[in-house]
């Protein structure tokens, strides 16, 4: 796939290894946006060829993860999902699909990201807000 960033990737299915199971890629990351991609591939749809809502939850919660990693404190070790909250707008059928995460919080015990899912018509999927626990040592 083209823009796909090797090492980012590598780095992401080093981390957090349900990334390479489900065959996620990492296009760019920074502490202002990670964007992650999923292929679409039969072994991740329900019935009737739609791609799974856990798989797209999936994504969007490693996007999101990454994204409150790179926006984490000083001292910090970590982070971990303790809220997700999912709207769902449209099925995809073909293609990929985007993750755009992006900080809207960024704090001492929390970080609250955001997350656009589009398909690769550029048309919404679903939105995503999560609060990522800050760990510390």
């Amino acid at each position: 796939m083209t823009g796909i960033d090797v090492d980012l990737t590598a780095q992401a299915h080093a981390s957090m290894p349900l990334t390479e199971a489900l065959g996620m890629e990492v296009v760019t990351a920074s502490q202002e946006e990670v964007h992650m991609r999923l292929a679409y591939e039969d072994r991740l749809c329900t019935a009737g060829g739609i791609l799974h809502g856990g798989a797209l939850m999936a994504l969007a919660d490693s996007a999101g993860a990454y994204c409150a990693f790179l926006n984490l404190p000083e001292g910090a070790t970590g982070t971990a999902t303790i809220e997700s909250k999912t709207n769902f707008f449209r099925a995809v059928r073909d293609g990929h699909v985007d993750a755009i995460a992006r900080p809207l919080h960024s704090g001492r015990t929390t970080i609250v990201v955001e997350t656009d899912l589009r398909d690769a018509a550029g048309k919404h999927v679903a939105r995503i807000t999560q609060t990522q626990a800050v760990l510390m040592p």
